[in-house]
């Protein structure tokens, strides 16, 4: 078997995938992209068991057939290849022999057979979206997502379908990121939990523009495709926590503060605070916000005053400061709103103004302070 692909071209096309090789597989194999090579077309594909990812790529070849080749190996090559087309040939024993303009390289490739099958896309209901607004939904919510594999239903992005609209929700107790896209509706009301790991490729392998992709799905698998690239995930099989519970119907106090102003003093006060906690205290009293931190065993102390628009009683909140950037990052309007009633119950953050087509509310719970 013998094909010929552009250098540069089939490294663009691994790289896209190569993301969901891991370092330490369960199985050799799955350290190998499997190639398969038909009609001129050469359909690359990775796999670590729970994420498959594929992408296609036009070649010239007159036979079709299938090889596994190690991604460490080919994509290290090819990187330091010049941009040129490259002959690979593969005999009988899945000897894997590229030739280039001036030289000669050998792999010992592996049977196709052994490589894992692919989930069949049975049974799927599917719903078209832009491919910028699921960029768009992981970003807004990837970073709450728990890290505590004892608690898998909060590893994954909540996903809730519905003829209205779809909402994506993240959150790892602490904080909680509630996402609405009022432009982008189901045929019918459905949830899933979606992993963080397959959410981080999409976002590095989608183009952030209008395209529009068709996400699918069925009692077991996401199903996301766009142009020449395929992924297909096992969703997380938990029952997501009843978040709506948490979030406060009424918060009557409204702080409203200059966003990259507060980002800013938050991350030069949250320097001194105490490294287990990144505790921070804001001190809100008419129009002024004092923000205030203190490692007591280093006898480090840091505080910052800003002006801010507030309507409610003096009050003194604490919030883990590194949590509150980060939520602080999704909001996209040049000034933010805090809504807090005392300082022991949740505040809810939510940008000045909401985007077009557009809702998201990200709520932080407190932290005891020391008085």
């Amino acid at each position: 078997m013998k094909f010929i692909a552009s250098s540069s071209s089939l490294l663009k096309h691994l790289q896209q995938i190569s993301g969901v090789i891991n370092a330490n597989t369960v199985l050799p194999i799955l350290e190998d992209f499997l190639f398969e090579i038909g009609d001129k077309k050469l359909n690359i594909v990775a796999s670590d068991l729970e994420t498959v990812m594929k992408v296609q790529m036009e070649i010239e070849s007159k036979e079709t057939g299938r090889v596994c080749i190690p991604a460490k190996v080919l994509i290290d090559t090819l990187k330091n290849i010049a941009d040129q087309p490259l002959t690979f040939s593969i005999d009988n024993n899945f000897t894997v022999e590229i030739t280039s303009d001036n030289g000669k390289y050998k792999v010992p490739g592996e049977d196709p057979d052994n490589f894992p099958k692919e989930p069949a896309s049975d049974d799927t209901t599917g719903f078209p979206m832009s491919s910028g607004a699921l960029i768009k939904a992981i970003n807004k919510t990837l970073f709450a997502v728990s890290t505590d594999d004892l608690r898998p239903a909060m590893t994954g992005v909540f996903f809730e379908l519905t003829p209205e609209f779809i909402q994506f929700v993240a959150t790892d107790a602490h904080r909680l990121v509630r996402y609405k896209r009022l432009d982008t509706q189901a045929s019918r009301t459905d949830s899933f939990i979606v992993p963080k790991k397959p959410l981080n490729l999409l976002k590095n392998a989608l183009p952030d523009n209008d395209d529009e992709i068709t996400v699918s799905y069925n009692s077991k698998h996401l199903f996301v495709t766009h142009g020449a690239i395929q992924m297909v995930c096992r969703l997380i099989d938990a029952r997501f926590p009843d978040y709506k519970v948490v979030i406060p119907i009424d918060n009557p106090y409204k702080l409203i503060v200059n966003k990259a102003e507060f980002q800013s003093a938050l991350r030069r006060v949250s320097i001194f605070s105490n490294k287990s906690t990144n505790l921070a205290a804001l001190n809100i009293s008419g129009s002024e916000l004092q923000i205030t931190a203190q490692d007591i065993d280093f006898n480090f102390e840091g505080n910052e005053r800003m002006n801010c628009q507030y309507d409610g009683e003096d009050m003194q909140i604490a919030f883990n400061a590194k949590f509150l950037i980060e939520m602080l990052n999704a909001a996209d309007t040049a000034e933010v709103r805090l809504e807090l009633s005392v300082p022991s119950k949740a505040g809810l953050i939510k940008p000045s103004e909401q985007a077009a087509g557009e809702d998201i509310l990200m709520l932080l719970m407190p932290l005891m302070l020391n008085n």
